[in-house]
């Protein structure tokens, strides 16, 4: 990930992708942590920097808050995003040096250690092309970036005074004249800019205008500061009034008879490039030998041939292109080279180009791998002055080899319109079908771009069929994996024909592989999302996937995602599957997917200290897992795929993913095979618990499917099933059913050793406590709950435990016990990646707060739980936020807005009326309800925009109706 501070805070992907930091204020935690360049910054002054006078009244929490909603940023951009912002005494550090800061300190470092005008004008060319306006341009009259704004800004003027000088000695004033009046009339008392600035003047016949400038500056100078002019400049005057002839314009820098350069002016724009055409120019000014590697279609001779001509200019011997498409390996690669350089004779190339100072640009090397590296190896430590951009589908494998992998163009995972028309793979496409970026059409483009992996040649070959289908039908089509091949048969007649359609690009690299890889290839197809070096070795069944693997990957047909996946770009996916139909075994290579799949669900312990690492790895094997069951299902495999959704139902509760674990439940269900009657009575039953806790089902679902399962489940399996229901119907308010079913449970699981078992009981027992406003049960079951889940190392039930302790702190009235134990909490949801209970600890926050009257503390930390719950479809947790919501904006003088929240959880407590009792909520509702009212009628007094606190509100009430998140 890539940071911009050289104009407004910009942030990019590797890829180049931008990024977005919603909200000013983690936006302004993000440039405080890149202006101090790594050092750790206290909370005090961050909190300072952020808020000055108008701190929060809990900073260190709202601080906390905009430190995780920027590490959510960052992660859901990069896999690694997260770990950039570390905690680390007294605050936080942000550890990158990928910064647009220092890459031009680099450059201009660089620039003044370099002897020749020319090369010195490009490099300082180079980074001041970084520069997108004033440094933080966003964040100008923030106090905090005033200092790094002045430095930062000296350094750009003093790398335009150097830049101003190399091309002076280049010849280039009159070019100058223009840019550098405006500089100086921006910055007046700059002497070196105003000597650079006269030069120009008197070498472009203007000597009269470079003296009138000298007598304004000496004017200004005495009037304002009672200065004169340095020894510097007034020496450069007197010179210009003698005519000395060392201030005359230098002779043009002689340049080649010859041409300095073959390579072939773009046809078409190169779209989306620009963060990738910088970094290879940037890594080839520290590496002799760059490769450009990539699959296939991915634009690397587009991408090299953007990166020659833009440096072309460095290398007085010029920029060349060989393309190496059509050359077999006969004959001399060396010969090759030197005529297309027009060097004549039999020389060798490491005699030839031993005082040359070239790029040579060799495309297409992935066939002639060894020529080319016999080549290099010998070029490149006798002729010091020439550096080669390659590209293959594969690295060279040679000492001091710098590579870039070209990734496709990005296509986020957002359906925002706005947003994906600026994306590079909509833009690419837009332009070449020349289409306008109206939202509807955006939509299906973006489709059209995921289907294709955002690969440029693709994008190129589909938007050709978009007169004959429109963008709908031609993204419908593309969802059929078989139709691609055919839709993207047509390429333009003037380009190569391994690239005139899609197949014949995967063609090219299929032919190139030895018959192992290719097994390998086509047996990874079945797997959807990516698998492990576990799951390919268990799929494929061949001798040596390691390392047939590593030859994949440098050929660039797997690419390798987050340190330890394998994954196929979608088109070689579908590609690969043909070839595994033809190959014959695509049935017996899938049963073993399913199976390995199957196996690595049931091994998974969500119960214990293996909790986050686990959660990790089936979060990454979700698409696989789902392609697991629909092989159980065409093969009528009911008992696998009963066992596969049970053994996925802890990881579904902890997740929140209700939805997808009632509809994987359900298809399970629905098959007809044979299959142990425990197996499917598990399953019935816990697709009831799901149904009911997303309030889409009343309690008696789950106690007729308790019914059976109790005829087929051991004592602790029943003891299981009888704790979940309790803690599914807790919600709906029949305390009595609830205590009857955790007390049988309870006795079940002490008799059994099950520490796991009692835990959770008791947690649940807790809620039940605070339910019955009963506190001294209720610390006792939450604290030796917490107790056992801490010994057996289970974070989660460590969480729902102290969830109930926050309970009592609030019961008691000890706000501050209730927000430490909260933060702590958010911390360990976030770092779980619990987003349920990332909502339930924001909304004890939010409670908190409107405790201690913090009302738009109260409102800011409701709105991020409400809108978590809602993407998790939790109910019981939007409840909770919502009730925060209501209380919080009455009391802040909102009444409408209370009303509005108020509203809505009325009506949801009626949906959950049933004939045990009222949802715990309703009577808090109700007495928020008449407050309101009574608020309303007596027109309350005001201050500053805030309603006092009616103390009316009764407090058992709050206390023992409060819901479960």
């Amino acid at each position: 990930m890539r940071f911009g501070l050289l104009g407004p805070l910009a942030v990019w992907t590797d890829h180049g992708e931008p990024v977005t930091v919603p909200g000013r204020k983690v936006r302004a935690l993000l440039a405080n942590l890149l202006v101090n360049a790594g050092r750790p910054m206290s909370v005090d002054r961050l909190v300072e920097d952020l808020w000055g006078a108008a701190a929060p009244a809990d900073p260190t929490a709202a601080l906390h808050v905009r430190v995780s909603q920027l590490r959510r940023a960052l992660a859901n951009a990069e896999p690694g995003g997260r770990e950039l912002v570390v905690s680390q005494p007294p605050g936080y550090v942000l550890r990158t040096d990928a910064v647009d800061t220092v890459r031009f300190a680099a450059l201009v470092e660089r620039a003044g250690t370099t002897a020749d005008p020319r090369a010195r004008a490009g490099v300082l060319a180079e980074a001041l092309s970084l520069w997108r306006g004033p440094v933080l341009a966003d964040f100008a009259d923030d106090e905090f970036t005033e200092a790094a704004r002045a430095r930062w800004e000296e350094l750009r003027l003093a790398a335009v005074e150097a830049h101003a000088e190399a091309r002076l000695a280049l010849g280039e004033h009159r070019e100058l004249v223009g840019e550098l009046g405006e500089q100086v009339a921006g910055h007046p008392y700059r002497e070196r800019l105003r000597a650079a600035h006269m030069r120009a003047l008197h070498r472009a016949g203007r000597t009269g205008e470079a003296l009138d400038s000298f007598q304004s500056l000496r004017r200004g100078l005495a009037d304002e500061l009672g200065l004169d002019p340095g020894p510097e400049l007034t020496a450069l005057h007197q010179a210009m009034l003698s005519g000395d002839p060392a201030e005359d314009a230098p002779s043009p820098a002689p340049r080649p008879m010859r041409r300095t350069t073959n390579l072939p002016a773009p046809v078409t724009e190169l779209i989306g490039r620009e963060h990738a055409i910088a970094r290879v120019r940037e890594l080839l000014t520290g590496s002799r030998l760059v490769t450009l590697t990539g699959p296939g279609g991915v634009g690397k001779t587009s991408v090299a041939g953007a990166v020659a001509l833009a440096a072309a200019e460095v290398f007085p011997d010029g920029a060349w292109l060989i393309d190496l498409t059509t050359w077999d390996g006969s004959g001399d690669l060396g010969e090759l080279v030197l005529s297309v350089l027009s060097i004549p004779g039999a020389q060798q190339p490491a005699s030839a180009l031993r005082e040359h100072r070239t790029l040579l640009v060799l495309d297409n090397c992935e066939h002639v791998l060894d020529p080319v590296a016999d080549l290099l190896g010998t070029l490149l430590p006798a002729a010091s002055g020439v550096r080669v951009l390659a590209t293959s589908r594969e690295p060279l494998r040679l000492r001091g080899e710098a590579r870039f992998d070209l990734p496709p163009l990005d296509v986020p995972d957002t359906d925002d319109p706005e947003r994906l028309a600026h994306t590079a793979a909509v833009r690419l496409f837009l332009v070449r079908a020349g289409l306008t970026a109206d939202p509807e059409v955006t939509t299906g483009v973006a489709e059209i771009c995921r289907r294709l992996d955002g690969l440029p040649l693709a994008l190129e070959l589909a938007a050709t069929r978009v007169p004959a289908l429109g963008v709908a039908d031609l993204a419908a089509r593309l969802q059929v994996p078989h139709d691609r091949f055919g839709l993207l048969g047509a390429g333009p007649r003037d380009a190569p024909a391994r690239q005139r359609t899609l197949a014949a690009v995967i063609d090219w690299s299929w032919q190139l592989l030895t018959d192992d890889e290719r097994t390998v290839l086509r047996r990874l197809a079945v797997h959807v999302g990516g698998c492990t070096l576990a799951a390919a070795e268990a799929v494929c069944a061949v001798d040596g996937v390691l390392d047939l693997l590593s030859g994949l990957v440098d050929r660039s047909l797997v690419a390798r995602v987050d340190g330890s996946r394998y994954r196929l770009l979608e088109s070689v996916h579908a590609y690969c599957v043909d070839r595994l139909r033809d190959a014959g075994d695509e049935e017996e290579v899938r049963r073993r997917h399913a199976d390995h799949y199957l196996a690595l669900a049931e091994q998974a312990e969500l119960r214990g200290p293996g909790q986050r690492e686990w959660l990790r790895r089936l979060d990454a094997e979700a698409a696989n897992m789902r392609t697991a069951l629909d092989t159980f299902r065409r093969a009528g495999a009911a008992a696998a795929a009963l066992r596969l959704t049970t053994a996925l139902g802890w990881y579904w509760l902890l997740r929140g993913r209700l939805v997808e674990g009632r509809r994987m439940l359900a298809t399970a269900l629905e098959i007809t095979g044979d299959a142990p009657t425990e197996v499917r009575a598990a399953a019935e039953f816990l697709h009831a618990g799901m149904t009911i806790r997303q309030g889409q089902a009343s309690p008696e679902l789950a106690a007729e499917a308790l019914r059976t399962y109790e005829k087929v489940a051991s004592p602790v399996e029943l003891a299981g099933a009888r704790w979940f229901l309790a803690a599914t119907i807790i919600d709906f308010g029949d305390t009595a059913l609830t205590g009857e079913l955790l007390a049988q449970a309870l006795d079940v699981f002490r008799d059994a050793g099950d520490r796991w078992g009692e835990a959770a009981v008791l947690s649940t027992r807790a809620m039940l406590a605070h339910m019955r406003a009963d506190p001294v049960a209720l610390e006792q079951d939450a604290r030796r709950s917490a107790q056992l889940f801490g010994a057996l190392g289970d974070d989660w039930g460590v969480l729902q435990a102290t969830d109930w302790l926050i309970g009592l702190a609030d019961m008691t009235g000890d706000h501050a016990e209730a927000e430490r134990l909260s933060r702590e909490g958010l911390r360990i949801a976030e770092d779980l990646g619990l987003w349920a209970d990332v909502a339930g600890r924001l909304s004890w926050l939010a409670w908190t707060a409107v405790q201690t009257a913090d009302y738009a503390a109260a409102q800011e930390y409701a709105a991020q739980a409400r809108k978590l719950t809602i993407e998790q479809e939790q109910r019981v947790g939007e409840v909770f936020a919502t009730i925060s919501l209501a209380f919080a904006a009455r009391r802040a003088g909102e009444p409408d807005v209370a009303e509005e929240h108020l509203r809505w959880l009325l009506s949801t407590a009626r949906e959950q009326q049933s004939d045990e009792g009222n949802p715990p909520y309703l009577t808090m509702v109700l007495v928020e309800l008449g407050l309101l009212a009574e608020q309303r009628a007596r027109r309350p007094w005001r201050c500053g925009g805030t309603v006092r606190p009616s103390t009316s509100t009764g407090t058992r009430t709050r206390r023992t109706a409060w819901p479960r998140r």
